[in-house]
């Protein structure tokens, strides 16, 4: 292919994560966000969309990983489970130089560049789903995050695998997550970034054994082994992090996050993303592993795997689209169109949303679909 064909391939691939964006986006405003929240009208549109869901234990830094990635503190942090809903985060590669912000979907018209606003808006509206209980919510906060530090990429956060419940949560609360966390990571379309500590048993992984029972294979899984710097003297991650421990289809990836002191002393996380370069390279140990370790390299490695997954998918999307707007509007004739003064605008209206719904998603769909293909 010619270079300008490539460029063009590059800039549909980026911009079909985004086209994706706005589809979880727009369920989530329909009711349709998975499990038993589905809207009627859109029973599996969300499901037949691509996503990456970050899974692990309470304890597996799996929030640390996610601020590397993203390269800034924005999560709440705490003790027990803290995330209590579904974390859709939607990152955006901006111009370097831009300023970085933060939007949220439920207050659309509120930008966030102080990004402990955004920690503080997140408890906020957890809180007003779950109350200040320990409650947990399936319903997703969508985060969207633009950024010259991130690549485009779209990450679900899910609340934290755990055994016991705690004062204030009910006896089923440890189902109750592993229910919630196994209605995203059974969909065939649900990439699994199985997150686990270095300093525990790989068979003992909480992330692991999920992702064993979903995706026995290993063709969806990518597994993320934290904590490399925290594991006794005198022994390393290697049997993991080469895959004799448990063999993935995909290479695991090694990261080293802040420390708790580097969090107390508010660490730059691009700083601290260099220290974790300088670990991997100056390890006798992992150093021949170092191009393929960090949360650099990890977060590259999904973008490029989510726009796999979406590129093979975007047929069946476009499919499913359809067959819903069709749905509608034979509904519409079932039900009988409606009569009176205000028919006509109704009808119009009625039909200007399904133009509306080809123009915003099918159309562009096709038309990524056929630059994928160049």
């Amino acid at each position: 292919s010619t270079p300008t064909a490539g460029a063009a391939r590059m800039a549909a691939m980026e911009n079909v994560i985004v086209l994706v964006n706005r589809i979880q986006r727009a369920c989530t405003v329909l009711g349709d966000h998975g499990g038993d929240g589905a809207a009627a009208s859109l029973p599996a549109l969300w499901e037949a969309l691509p996503s990456v869901a970050v899974v692990g234990g309470q304890s597996s830094g799996k929030s640390s990983v996610l601020e590397s990635i993203v390269g800034r503190d924005f999560l709440p942090r705490g003790s027990g489970i803290v995330t209590r809903r579904p974390l859709v985060l939607q990152l955006h590669k901006t111009e370097v130089g831009e300023q970085e912000y933060a939007e949220f979907l439920h207050a659309p018209r509120r930008r966030f560049t102080d990004f402990a606003l955004v920690r503080m808006e997140i408890e906020d509206e957890t809180d007003r789903l779950t109350g200040r209980s320990k409650q947990i919510s399936p319903v997703p906060i969508h985060l969207s995050i633009y950024s010259p530090n991130v690549v485009n990429l779209t990450l679900i956060d899910l609340p934290g695998l755990t055994k016991v419940a705690t004062e204030g949560q009910p006896e089923s609360i440890a189902q109750d997550i592993e229910n919630m966390v196994r209605l995203y990571v059974e969909k065939p379309n649900c990439i699994i970034l199985a997150i686990s500590p270095a300093n525990q048993d790989i068979a003992t992984s909480d992330a692991i054994k999920l992702a064993r029972d979903v995706d026995p294979t290993g063709e969806r899984t990518f597994g993320v082994l934290t904590k490399l710097d925290l594991m006794d003297k005198g022994t390393d991650a290697l049997d993991v992090l080469e895959g004799r421990a448990y063999k993935l289809q995909h290479p695991w990836v090694g990261i080293v996050n802040r420390s708790q002191a580097d969090i107390n002393r508010n660490v730059d996380m691009i700083i601290a993303r260099e220290k974790e370069q300088e670990f991997f390279h100056s390890s006798p140990e992992y150093a021949h592993l170092a191009s393929r370790m960090g949360s650099e390299y990890l977060a590259k490695l999904l973008s490029q795997q989510l726009e796999a997954v979406i590129r093979a998918r975007i047929p069946s999307i476009t499919s499913l689209i359809n067959k819903t707007i069709d749905e509608l509007e034979s509904e519409m004739d079932h039900l009988g169109r409606p009569i009176g003064s205000d028919a006509g605008v109704i009808n119009e209206t009625f039909e200007l949303n399904c133009i509306g719904l080809k123009q915003t998603y099918v159309t562009p769909f096709m038309y990524l679909c056929r630059l994928s293909y160049i």
